[in-house]
């Protein structure tokens, strides 16, 4: 029987893409957890339990992120140069896709270089991409 994963984060400033994704994750039924957030810093805090996020309460760590380029305040790539100075046991194992309407070349070529990015895809998500995705990364799962 295949598994779910743990988590998967949205980190996404616009709120109905993020409820979109959220239904459509849940609908497919292919994790225990869903969570977004709508900043960068937002998700640094979800996944260090500090800020908004240090209440005692356990925060599943994500199998999978789903991160969007344009943000205001903290941006994807400035969420990335932030993520990267994590300690290992808090990015350990977590495949980080790029989300986002971004037409431009220089944004996919960047996320192919950058070795925490495991994929590069455009809004709206979906259903067949998350599939993709979770079966090149999670073979076990959904």
């Amino acid at each position: 029987m295949k598994q779910k994963l743990m988590c998967i984060l949205f980190i996404d400033d616009d709120e109905p893409t993020n409820f979109l994704n959220q239904l459509l994750v849940e609908e497919m039924g292919c994790a225990h957890h869903v969570q977004v957030v709508t900043s960068g810093r937002e998700a640094l805090e979800y996944l260090t339990g500090t800020g908004s996020f240090d209440n005692g309460k356990q925060h599943p760590r994500p199998d999978l992120i789903f991160l969007d380029i344009n943000m205001p305040g903290m941006d994807g790539w400035e969420f990335l140069q932030h993520y990267q100075k994590l300690p290992p046991n808090q990015k350990a194992n977590i495949v980080m896709v790029m989300l986002t309407t971004s037409l431009n070349p220089d944004d996919e070529l960047a996320a192919q270089e950058n070795v925490e990015i495991s994929g590069f895809e455009n809004k709206p998500l979906q259903p067949e991409v998350i599939q993709k995705i979770i079966s090149r990364f999670f073979p076990e799962s959904c």
